[in-house]
C-alpha cells in the first residue's frame, strides 16, 4: 500500500464494460492506496485522459465503441503512460498484437487481482525509473534531463527550485495538452490543500517564465489558458530519448468474470 503521508497517489485509469470487473478493481485498487478513474467506452478514456493525469491504463480488449488495440495505438501516439491490456484471449498471437500495439503487459482473464496487482506495481517502478533515469526531453531550445533533474535553455545550464522543475517536468510530459490550475496543485503540492485563490501556482509560473524565456511578458512556451490553467506549447516537437530503451470486503472472485 503507498504511504500516503510521503508521496502522492498514483492514479490508474480502469476502462472495462464489464460493470462487475469495474467495480472489484476499483474497490480493491482504491483500498491499494490508488486514485482511480473508470470508463466503459474507449472514447470515453481518450476523453478522460485528456482532463486527467494518469500514471497507468488497465484496459480491457473488447469494448462496445472501440477496441483497446485502438486505444493503444491513440494513447501511444502521445504518451508513455503504461497500459496492462485485459483480455479473454489467450492466444499467442492476440497478446502479440497487443504488445505490438503499445501495450506493456497482457493479463488474460479469468486472472486473481493479487496477480495485477503486482503487475501494476512493477509497471510503476518502471515507469518512475524510466521517466527519472532514462529520458530526455526536448522542445525548442529547452532540454530538460528528469534523471539529472536538469534543465537547458540554448545549450545554458538553467538554475530551478524543486518546486519549479516539478511544474515544468509536469507540463513537458503533457505538452500541448491544458493543464487545470487545480490538476498541477494536486500533482505538485499533493495533501496540501491551497486556498482557491492562492497565487502560489503563478508566482511560480512567472518565476520559470522568467528563467526560460526571452521575453516574460510575451511568453512562448508556457502558456496561459485564460479561466483553465496553463499549457506548454508544442509548436516543436517533443523527442524523448533514451539510452536503452491487508483487510478486503468479501467481493466476488474475479475468476467468475467473463470478458
Amino acid at each position: 500500500m503507498q504511504n500516503k503521508a510521503n508521496m502522492r497517489q498514483y492514479k490508474i485509469l480502469v476502462v472495462d464494460d464489464d460493470h462487475d470487473i469495474l467495480t472489484i478493481l476499483k474497490d480493491n485498487l482504491e483500498l491499494d492506496g490508488y486514485v482511480i478513474f473508470t470508463a466503459t467506452l474507449g472514447k470515453e478514456a481518450l476523453t478522460l485522459l485528456e482532463k486527467e493525469v494518469i500514471d497507468l491504463i488497465v484496459l480491457d480488449l473488447m469494448l462496445p465503441d472501440m477496441d483497446g488495440i485502438q486505444i493503444c495505438r491513440a494513447v501511444r501516439a502521445k504518451s508513455h503512460i503504461p497500459i496492462i491490456m485485459l483480455s479473454a484471449k489467450d492466444g499467442v498471437s492476440d497478446k502479440v498484437l497487443g504488445l505490438e500495439s503499445g501495450a506493456d503487459d497482457y493479463l488474460v482473464k479469468p486472472f486473481d487481482y493479487l496477480e495485477l496487482s503486482a503487475r501494476i506495481k512493477a509497471r510503476l517502478r518502471r515507469s518512475k525509473s524510466y521517466l527519472s533515469t532514462e529520458t530526455s526531453f526536448e522542445i525548442g531550445n529547452l532540454l530538460l534531463r528528469p534523471g539529472r533533474r536538469e534543465v537547458k535553455a540554448d545549450g545554458e545550464k538553467i538554475i530551478l527550485t524543486k518546486k519549479e522543475f516539478d511544474i515544468l517536468f509536469l507540463l513537458f510530459k503533457h505538452a500541448g495538452k491544458v493543464l487545470s490550475r487545480n490538476t498541477i496543485k494536486h500533482e505538485i503540492w499533493p495533501g496540501k490543500k491551497l486556498y482557491k485563490w492562492s497565487r502560489t501556482l503563478d508566482v511560480h509560473i512567472q518565476h520559470l517564465r522568467a528563467k526560460l524565456e526571452k521575453n516574460p511578458e510575451v511568453p512562448t512556451y508556457i502558456q496561459t489558458i485564460p479561466g483553465v490553467g496553463y499549457m506548454l506549447r508544442n509548436e516543436d516537437k517533443i523527442t524523448s530519448s533514451t539510452k536503452h530503451h491487508s483487510f478486503r470486503p468479501s467481493l466476488p472472485d474475479l475468476k467468475s468474470q467473463k470478458s
